[in-house]
């Protein structure tokens, strides 16, 4: 009942400030949202745990290990186009009211967390792997841990990878490439330039 009262409260103030049309409009694909991301939970039942949330059409999740889970909270909302993939065992988790938008890419391979209220803008892409291309003989990935903490905001087309952690109510400059340790609190902006580092490239066993 409480949850009702606050639906309906919701909507009256946006169809104040939208029209009720657009806001109808806006609604259902709010819960048009919601039905996928209910298949996906029916799908992966063994492997999702969550309440209601939301993702909207062409996003998706794909998990391909069965010790693999994702954990949702509550009222998260996904637009569109986002791919999450989980493999190895990864554990993914995303805590409550958190926001990602269109075309974001989160490759899960051991430990990825998401904090409470974070938005993460368009086209971030999160891994917590590498490929070893160190040792061409050897396909097995290069693992590590992404956390992200509450309230931070990811900016369009940042780049998080693995073995990094931001701390709470920090910003990602957008186009920022982010490795290591982000502290709370901060404003992060990553100035680029170009390096070519040259690696000794792996001798190949014939026979």
């Amino acid at each position: 009942m409480i949850i009702l009262r606050r639906i309906m409260k919701e909507f009256v103030t946006q169809s104040a400030n939208r029209g009720i049309y657009l806001t109808v409009v806006m609604n259902l694909s709010h819960f048009i949202g919601i039905m996928r991301g209910f298949l996906f939970k029916v799908v992966y039942f063994k492997n999702i745990q969550s309440t209601i949330f939301a993702m909207q059409s062409s996003s998706k999740i794909e998990i391909f290990n069965k010790h693999s889970t994702i954990t949702i909270g509550k009222f998260v909302f996904i637009r569109k186009n986002a791919s999450f993939r989980l493999d190895h065992g990864g554990k993914l988790t995303i805590g409550d009211y958190v926001f990602i938008n269109d075309n974001c890419v989160i490759n899960c391979a051991e430990k990825i967390s998401i904090g409470k209220n974070t938005k993460i803008a368009p086209n971030v892409c999160i891994n917590d792997h590498d490929h070893n291309y160190k040792n061409i003989q050897d396909q097995h990935l290069v693992t590590g841990e992404v956390t992200i903490g509450r309230n931070v905001w990811i900016g369009a087309n940042a780049v998080i990878l693995r073995n990094t952690h931001i701390g709470d109510n920090s910003v990602i400059g957008a186009g920022s490439v982010v490795k290591g340790n982000i502290p709370a609190n901060c404003l992060y902006v990553n100035e680029r330039e170009e390096k070519i580092i040259p690696y000794n490239k792996p001798k190949v066993a014939h026979g």
